[in-house]
């Protein structure tokens, strides 16, 4: 069968009732998933798998796959509407979304996450279709040495997220990457800075660092202005006057290029397996902050910097779907329980998928571009609904969202050491906050630390102890050289723009 015949058989798996339904109803679900603080579209997976066990093959995936797109696209709406990412896939989208919510923009800002969320998943999609064997080939390829490179590159990207004081940037990188070292040692197998304590050896987890430092370190600062009523609610803009999305055709065109550079860093992060959504939308975002014009408005307010993440997490999707169907690799943690789901329904992800199960493979296809549609006609329909969270006085909301982070914390792993671990590092936010450090910084640390740890030690244990083997590889010397130049591109930035100033 030719794929024009394949990508037909797809569709027809997934446009039954049944299947439409599943659709509906987990794009829905996935969206109150993803906007919620705590939740993610892990969590929805690991809930719903459950439900598939008398589903057929086809069925079963058509809803995981709706709720993992409905996840990952409904944590713009917690991430623009109250600085609150819904999923660590909306970190980058709270720096600029929840700016314009502040000058009377929601609607707008809603608009644009909506429509570049929806664009990123359809171009990851129409991507996976045609080139994931090509692409799963080349990621294959990837050693120790190959990744080790790509997590520096991205770790020197501390230094052009630190504006204002580098110093300051480094340090919340650092912290980040100490925290991200307490538990078992991934290599030995060894306890580290545990303290005695069993609830630390597994470590902190993401999902639990994102909530404490984004919801509950916000929900502490605005503690201390709970008693200001008339100064401590946003403003509800007026949606008479909004007409589509709340942007122009004008500014749509405009974001054309941002757009596409940040979905193919969103898909090419998405193929490297344990990188995921969490280090797209932040690389995405920094991308295009360093190449835009007026870099130092980036935080107040750009569309620019909310289109960048919003294509390129939703991007993800696509991208990390490639080494699952093709390797059986999961990329990230959402695609290891869609791993768990392929082996429960008797299928092997693999080359062989392709020729012995291409019904369920296309239909997956099928089923993320159906969803895409959904997930658009939801949330444009909902957009209305979801402004008027923002006439809720924030010390009724934010009492609330502050238990659902805590039941989201516990359901991590059904421990209240969770929830203790997520008032930590509200309380780290918090810190963060009153002393204008930067958390992008900690973040980057806290996700790419571990990785570039991990892959330096397995590549010197496969050599020998020698650094040698390292500087064999071409992608390694071409990611490691990039970092360098940036590292001194940014470094003597402040000089050369005192010569410019003098001149």
């Amino acid at each position: 069968m030719t794929t024009w015949q394949l990508i037909a058989s797809g569709f027809a798996t997934v446009l039954t009732p049944v299947g439409l339904m599943l659709q509906v109803v987990g794009v829905a679900v996935g969206i109150v998933f993803g906007a919620l603080p705590g939740l993610s579209a892990t969590m929805a997976i690991a809930l719903f798998l459950p439900v598939t066990y008398s589903m057929t093959p086809g069925n079963a995936m058509t809803l995981l796959m709706a709720l993992f797109v409905g996840a990952i696209s409904g944590g713009l709406i917690s991430a623009i509407l109250l600085r609150i990412p819904g999923t660590p896939s909306s970190v980058a989208t709270t720096f600029d979304g929840h700016p314009m919510v502040k000058k009377g923009q929601a609607a707008k800002a809603l608009g644009v996450g909506i429509v570049f969320s929806f664009l990123g998943t359809i171009f990851s999609t129409i991507l996976l279709m045609f080139i994931a064997p090509e692409i799963a080939r080349v990621a294959i390829a990837f050693g120790p040495a190959e990744f080790f490179s790509i997590a520096i590159f991205s770790l020197t990207m501390i230094a052009t997220l630190s504006s204002g004081n580098m110093v300051k940037g480094i340090i919340a990188g650092i912290i980040g990457f100490m925290f991200s070292t307490v538990g078992t040692d991934t290599i030995e197998g060894t306890q580290r800075f545990t303290f005695g304590l069993t609830n630390l050896k597994g470590g902190f987890d993401m999902l639990g660092v994102m909530v404490g430092l984004f919801a509950v370190g916000e929900i502490i600062a605005a503690a201390e202005t709970a008693h200001h009523k008339d100064k401590q609610e946003l403003t509800v803009p007026n949606m008479r006057g909004i007409k589509g999305f709340g942007f122009t055709i004008k500014e749509f065109i405009g974001q054309g290029w941002n757009a596409l550079r940040s979905a193919l860093i969103g898909f090419g992060i998405g193929v490297l397996p344990g990188i995921g959504g969490g280090t797209s939308n932040m690389l995405a975002y920094t991308v295009a902050k360093n190449y835009d014009k007026n870099p130092e408005e980036f935080g107040t307010g750009r569309i620019d910097g909310l289109v960048a993440p919003e294509a390129a997490n939703n991007t993800t999707i696509g991208g990390a779907l490639v080494p699952l169907l093709t390797l059986g690799i999961p990329g990230d943690t959402t695609t290891a329980m869609l791993l768990g789901a392929l082996t429960l329904h008797g299928l092997t992800p693999g080359p062989l998928l392709f020729q012995n199960q291409a019904d369920v493979v296309y239909g997956i296809f099928a089923a993320m571009l159906i969803c895409s549609f959904i997930m658009l006609a939801m949330e444009f329909y909902g957009l209305r609904v979801f402004v008027q969270m923002l006439a809720i006085p924030k010390y009724i909301l934010l009492p609330c969202i502050f238990v659902l982070c805590a039941l989201g914390a516990y359901q991590l792993k059904n421990n209240i050491s969770q929830v203790i671990a997520c008032l930590l590092f509200g309380l780290v936010g918090y810190g963060f906050k009153k002393f204008s450090i930067p958390s992008t910084p900690f973040i980057l640390g806290f996700i790419l630390g571990p990785l570039a740890e991990v892959n330096y030690r397995r590549g010197m244990m496969a050599h020998g102890g020698s650094f040698a083997s390292f500087l064999a590889s071409p992608i390694c010397i071409v990611f490691l050289f990039v970092a360098l130049l940036v590292v001194v591109v940014t470094a003597t930035k402040p000089l050369r723009l005192k010569r410019r100033a003098s001149k």
